[in-house]
């Protein structure tokens, strides 16, 4: 009996059956197009206004406002979080004093727009200013940096609150019965066991939060802060270039995806053990 030892040589893959050309498709390649004939448009365009002598002239008080945004958001972000901790127990507590006047302080901020918290500080305590001058609290509200950097720290600790919140009591209960089985104080099984678990949950949100922060500070150039949107209002007062705002978006879209990318490599670092 004799055995086959000859093998089938490699065949090639079966050829993939043809994709029809839908409606979809027809209009998703002219979108595509449109879009990729606006940006070369837009790239043309600055190409052939570029004007080295702005760009020289006005190009430190593009970084002087960048730092004014980086510094007012870094900030507000870091106050924010502080008053957020307590703010989220409150929200948690079974006293429904504490409960509801958190309630309460999380829907205004969350429920209003920040333009109009900030016109409230500065304008409307501003109104006050007599009442604040005897209460020697005048020299704070007097600046605009001040009123914006307190109305962006309370906006932000309302929403890192619920962000908080949520990703505490988003840990499994047999984490609390683990901690408990263990002898572990509630304090220290919060700081060591459950508010881990939980900031780990809250990163992501805690990054869309700083991002808006970031795209959300350009409102406070309204009230005289030269951030980077006030530098770029006043570039553009003196110029009319459109350019001047160009620049701003192309500033602001590099923070923003400066920051995407470390928060990205951030969860990543954070969340390897979790990985299989």
């Amino acid at each position: 009996m004799s055995v086959v030892t000859t093998l089938i040589p490699p065949q090639a893959p079966p050829e993939a059956p043809p994709k029809p050309f839908t409606a979809g498709r027809f209009f998703g390649n002219i979108f595509m197009g449109v879009w990729l004939a606006l940006t070369v448009g837009v790239f043309l365009m600055i190409v052939g206004g570029w004007d080295p002598e702005k760009f020289t002239r006005y190009g430190p008080s593009y970084l002087s406002g960048l730092g004014v945004t980086l510094l007012l958001v870094g900030l507000s972000v870091v106050l924010g979080g502080l008053i957020s901790l307590p703010l989220a127990f409150a929200r948690m507590s079974k006293n429904p004093v504490f409960s509801w006047l958190a309630y309460g302080y999380v829907y205004f901020f969350r429920g209003t727009p920040l333009l109009t918290q900030l016109f409230l500080v500065y304008y409307g305590l501003g109104s006050f200013s007599a009442e604040l001058k005897a209460w020697g609290l005048w020299w704070f509200f007097r600046d605009a940096w001040n009123c914006a950097l307190l109305t962006f720290t309370l906006n932000t600790a309302a929403y890192q609150a619920e962000i908080l919140r949520g990703a505490i009591e988003s840990v499994p209960r047999g984490q609390h019965e683990g901690a408990d089985a263990l002898g572990l104080p509630k304090k220290v099984a919060f700081f060591k066991v459950i508010l881990p678990q939980a900031l780990i949950v809250a990163l992501r949100p805690y990054g869309n939060e700083i991002i808006l922060m970031i795209k959300g500070s350009a409102i406070v150039a309204i009230v005289t802060v030269f951030d980077l949107m006030g530098e770029t209002r006043r570039a553009f007062s003196r110029t009319f270039d459109y350019q001047a705002y160009l620049w701003a978006a192309l500033l602001y879209l590099l923070m923003v995806e400066l920051l995407r990318n470390l928060w990205a490599w951030l969860e990543l670092r954070l969340t390897r053990h979790l990985k299989r």
